[in-house]
């Protein structure tokens, strides 16, 4: 596919805005690329767009040629600090709508106060690579059916997706599981990133909220982490969770980022 859809002045030469596949699309200068956009469709069917331009009007085309290309919604995420960003997507017409909170967490045991903390009654933690691939599949399988009866998924942060049955659980070697005598009921994923470990997942069961063990798998997980030697994991959080921000806040965890998720209708 190589179709040109539009050309507009900036300065003394054309840009050209062209859409070279499905997905992409190249602003072009003197026979440069000054700007691109891309689109992905998510797994749960939403369809994400970005745009990578220096210039504010070469941005604003490339937007306005995907939009004319693309049905709506279309969704896009960007820094809350980035305000150059957040403008040209206003001002293509995309709104805010949701907020996802960043966290630099501590692993050591004296800063988090998790040292001492023992899984509740009847419950052990099996540690990541120990887990029975069965029932941790299962397990993924009720927790996420649970989230998208409940919340739904667009209130998940990006990494955490839904996945088409089978496929839930890419690597079960990044999860420890909270056991209950025989049945797992709690899970948690810490992928090992090289700059910083990142807690991509932590859920339980619904049948088994408020009894600690999200809090008994966190102190495992940071434990882990601590005695090899890293000192801090990242975590995501979006601004409704209200218990995931608790259980955070509560370990020392510092509130060090926010990303906006922009819709336009």
């Amino acid at each position: 596919m190589n179709i040109k859809h539009s050309i507009s002045g900036t300065g003394d030469h054309a840009v050209a805005v062209t859409r070279i596949s499905d997905t992409q699309w190249h602003a072009v200068e003197d026979d440069r690329v000054v700007g691109r956009g891309d689109a992905s469709r998510r797994p749960d069917g939403r369809l994400f767009v970005s745009v990578d331009a220096w210039h504010g009007a070469v941005f604003d085309r490339i937007a306005d040629t995907m939009l004319t290309d693309l049905p709506t919604p279309l969704n896009t995420v960007v820094d809350e600090t980035d305000h150059d960003s957040r403008s040209a997507w206003e001002r293509a017409g995309f709104t805010a709508a949701r907020r996802e909170w960043g966290y630099l967490v501590p692993t050591d045991p004296q800063v988090t106060g998790l040292g001492s903390l023992r899984p509740p009654s009847g419950v052990t933690i099996v540690p990541a690579g120990e887990a029975e691939e069965g029932p941790l599949r299962a397990l993924d399988r009720v927790i996420r059916d649970e989230v998208e009866a409940a919340a739904g998924w667009r209130t998940m942060p990006a990494e955490v997706l839904p996945r088409p049955a089978g496929t839930t659980v890419i690597d079960p070697s990044k999860y420890a599981v909270a056991r209950h005598f025989d049945q797992y009921v709690g899970l948690v994923r810490v992928a090992p990133l090289t700059r910083r470990p990142r807690i991509g997942l932590i859920a339980v069961r619904a049948d088994s909220h408020r009894r600690g063990i999200a809090r008994a798998l966190l102190a495992h997980a940071l434990g882990s982490l601590h005695r090899s030697g890293t000192a801090s994991a990242w975590a995501e959080v979006s601004e409704t969770n209200a218990a995931a921000t608790a259980l955070f806040e509560s370990i020392g965890a510092r509130r060090t980022a926010a990303t906006l998720e922009l819709v336009r209708r």
